[in-house]
């Protein structure tokens, strides 16, 4: 792979980082500042308040994935690139700087809600922009290995997060985080924004892209991507079984660490940290092994493992009464979750034709995400609340199961050329071919 493909990722890769940096720092400090915003009460109580925006967020990524989708495939993945990132950095600013229930009532709740739709809107463009960018920037033979990073920047944000609220921890009282020191990240974030929207503007435009001059008309467009109904729903249903696993050990690992099993907020941050350092090291690993063997093996073996370990991984999970143990359980679940995590961008922009890929990616996903990746921790803590915690454990299990029929179902994407699919119309019906 040349040094100007290394530059793409690179660049694509940085901007995601800081993305998912400030969307996950939402999740992992809420502990800190859910009393803030809502009247003091029930614990668990407080914590749904702000998983319920947090899952607000979430169902504005399919207004994202429409709007920056479009501005992807019209004007391609430099300007929505640039464009996310502008909107993260306003959400973060907001969010630092919101009013305190104590201040202004449920106005800080309402600053909030606003920041996080800004962040849903971002998000929802985010992903299908850079998991587009990164397939068209690498290598064909290697997509797997470059789209990967895709999920190393998006875990290397949480980790940065993480690292930064266990430097806080030691260095500030549990008083001094919960009154104002939650806000120190958002204000990193928004710095780290602005940075990247500085490398964000000189950053190269994809060869695929460029060359595609096929419909500019119906570029990104509904009308195209109507035509590739059935690519849009296999997005939504391979989606399902992987966002809801990857937010469950991921975002919602700390709390359920610590609300759940009893650990200490500081060891159970430090289990999440460790964990997800491991994490992003294994994506490149399984996204070159995917370039050997195919996307659909590990896939597979995602869903299958999911479906039988979700389960008792959690129930001992609940019972783990140190770092250790929590370690190797988290561990052998993200071991799991990367047979997911490591190719799921490239298999979805390999579904697209040119012209309506990053529209094709964001909106469908941006739906799934909406249904199962954002009301993720807020189901498990209804579950829990109604005394039936696991439950939740057989939800996700079910989920995975559901994407493991599509998984075995599917076609082979790996050696599809992106620069020769095209869209064919047969009898109403929509498809996917190589030209000839």
């Amino acid at each position: 792979m040349g040094r100007q493909h290394w530059k793409k990722i690179w660049v694509g890769s940085a901007g995601n980082m800081v993305e998912w940096f400030d969307w996950f720092v939402y999740a992992s400090f809420a502990t800190y500042f859910a009393g803030a915003f809502f009247p003091s009460g029930n614990p668990t109580a407080q914590l749904m308040n702000t998983a319920g925006i947090f899952a607000v967020g979430f169902f504005m990524r399919p207004v994202g994935g429409w709007l920056l989708g479009r501005v992807g495939d019209r004007k391609g993945r430099k300007a929505a690139l640039t464009l996310t990132v502008s909107l993260m950095s306003a959400s973060a600013v907001l969010i630092a700087v919101a009013p305190t229930y104590a201040v202004a009532g449920y106005g800080g709740a309402l600053v909030l809600l606003v920041a996080r739709l800004l962040q849903g809107l971002s998000v929802g463009g985010e992903y299908a922009a850079s998991a587009t960018y990164l397939t068209e920037a690498s290598d064909p033979a290697r997509r797997g290995f470059a789209s990967s990073f895709q999920y190393v920047s998006m875990t290397a944000g949480q980790i940065v997060g993480l690292g930064l609220q266990i430097v806080l921890q030691r260095t500030m009282s549990d008083d001094a985080l919960h009154s104002y020191g939650w806000r120190i990240p958002f204000v990193v974030g928004a710095l780290g924004a602005a940075v990247v929207f500085y490398l964000r503007r000189s950053m190269l435009e994809t060869e695929v892209y460029a060359e595609d001059t096929s419909h500019a008309e119906e570029r990104g467009t509904l009308r195209a991507l109507w035509r590739h109904r059935r690519e849009a729903f296999l997005v939504v249903a391979l989606t399902m079984g992987g966002t809801v696993a990857y937010y469950t050990y991921t975002t919602y690992l700390t709390k359920y660490l610590s609300n759940s099993a009893g650990l200490s907020k500081e060891t159970a941050t430090l289990v999440s940290f460790t964990a997800l350092i491991v994490f992003a090291a294994l994506q490149p690993l399984a996204g070159a092994l995917s370039d050997r063997i195919g996307r659909r093996p590990l896939l597979i073996t995602f869903a299958v493992g999911c479906t039988v370990l979700t389960v008792p991984v959690m129930t001992l999970l609940r019972h783990a009464d140190g770092y250790w143990p929590a370690l190797g359980l988290a561990l052998l679940a993200l071991v799991v979750v990367t047979g997911y995590t490591s190719i799921n961008a490239c298999v979805k922009a390999e579904l697209f034709p040119t012209g309506v890929r990053a529209l094709g990616v964001a909106l469908p996903y941006a739906v799934a995400n909406a249904l199962f990746g954002g009301t993720a921790e807020y189901v498990a803590l209804w579950f829990k609340k109604g005394g039936i915690e696991s439950g939740f454990y057989w939800y996700v299990a079910a989920c995975a199961a559901v994407s493991l029929v599509v998984y075995v179902t599917m076609r082979e994407t790996k050696d599809l050329d992106l620069a020769r699919v095209r869209a064919t119309e047969e009898d109403g019906e929509s498809s996917l071919t190589t030209a000839s």
